[in-house]
């Protein structure tokens, strides 16, 4: 069985996250959303993978190389150019685009093929949707679920007559024009014949153009509505909660990595807790290397990336921090992500180092000289 990830755009709603990773590469746990799905590909007979890359692609094929690792085999598609000066140039050209330049350059699609977005967890029983699939005689197939009303305009939206048939797709419509509230949950499965319908030379959408045609000419479209775990990393808030759900255990095939202290506390390798004084109350994950110092707080669901220093009289509730993450002395913050030189709140809102006074926020390479300093920075009082 074959599979397709689209993993060639910039997921500018996951900023700040995605200045410095791809979308599929955000960490969850310590290991990238798009290492779980591969794993789950390879769990049910998946054994090819194809990728399309464009935005920092490097750092998706260096992971996951050809997917040996994994025990299957990983191909790339790369979308850009090089110009006159050598440099290489993403040109994402779009998810159906994606799909067409592959298939015109190895014929890749030369069977039915599971297709899927790289920025969501999943625990779908593929063999069960395939075999769904092929029940309906279906010419392509998506994986839908219900959301509420106010969440529609994030997604593609399906109406689907009784018996399953797909008679209208509505691309991230408004909550108003919205005419269901069953969404895409980008998993797909597409027989050969569905390439053939995707013009070529050209950027192509799956949801706003390869989508609505195939409804506009009554083809063999099918809506599934199956139940499973779907998480999507769709925007920084999401990402947040996601985040808390797995801590809190709330995700059956996701496992806290490390060793358990106390309850609910689990610790990485090599990294040393001054209890005195110090509060930590689960669920949270303290990563490889960190350094707690006395009189700390820290709240759960929490996780602190590994190389991270928390000082003296800090305290964390329930927040994400990143790698070679310093929170000094007596700083406090509450549902909070932190990444590099940025930080977000629960509600997305998002600055910058700059934004914050010298006292406030200072650059880690000038405290830290035993740990990786490039590109580091550390709260400050």
């Amino acid at each position: 069985m074959k599979a397709m990830i689209l993993a060639a755009g910039k997921g500018t709603r996951v900023r700040p996250l995605t200045y410095d990773l791809p979308k599929p590469m955000i960490p969850l746990l310590g290991k990238p959303v798009m290492a779980y799905l591969v794993e789950h590909l390879a769990k049910h007979g998946v054994t090819e993978i194809m990728v399309n890359v464009s935005y920092l692609h490097d750092k998706i094929e260096e992971y996951f190389g050809e997917g040996h690792q994994f025990g299957v085999q990983i191909g790339y598609s790369f979308e850009g150019y090089t110009n006159d000066k050598g440099e290489v140039v993403p040109q994402p050209i779009g998810s159906a685009g994606g799909m067409k330049k592959i298939q015109e350059f190895g014929g890749f699609f030369d069977e039915t093929t599971i297709v899927l977005c790289g920025d969501a967890l999943i625990d779908l029983d593929l063999k069960s949707a395939l075999f769904e699939h092929r029940r309906q005689g279906a010419l392509a197939s998506v994986i839908t679920r219900e959301v509420p009303r106010d969440k529609v305009s994030s997604y593609g939206v399906v109406v689907t007559d009784k018996e399953g048939r797909i008679t209208q797709f509505q691309e991230k419509p408004s909550r108003e024009q919205a005419l269901s509230n069953f969404i895409s949950t980008g998993i797909y499965i597409f027989e050969p014949e569905v390439i053939d319908l995707i013009p070529s030379g050209r950027p192509v959408d799956i949801g706003s153009e390869l989508f609505p045609l195939m409804a506009e000419r009554g083809l063999p479209f099918y809506a599934q509505k199956r139940p499973f775990n779907w998480l999507d990393i769709g925007s920084v808030t999401d990402y947040w909660e996601v985040l808390q759900d797995v801590l809190k255990g709330e995700v059956a095939h996701m496992v806290v990595p490390g060793i358990q202290v106390k309850d609910g506390v689990w610790v990485g390798l090599n990294t040393s807790i001054d209890w005195n004084g110090t509060v930590i109350k689960g669920p949270v994950y303290i990563g490889s290397g960190c350094l707690i110092e006395s009189g700390v707080t820290i709240i759960g669901p929490s996780w602190i990336g590994h190389g991270s220093h928390i000082c003296e009289g800090a305290e964390i509730v329930r927040s994400v921090l990143f790698e070679y993450t310093r929170v000094l002395h007596d700083v406090t913050l509450h549902e909070m992500i932190v990444f590099k030189d940025y930080s977000v709140d629960r509600q997305g809102e998002m600055k910058h180092s700059t934004e914050y006074s010298s006292e406030e926020w200072v650059n880690a390479r000038d405290r830290r000289q035993h740990r990786r300093t490039e590109g580091d920075m550390i709260y400050a009082k």
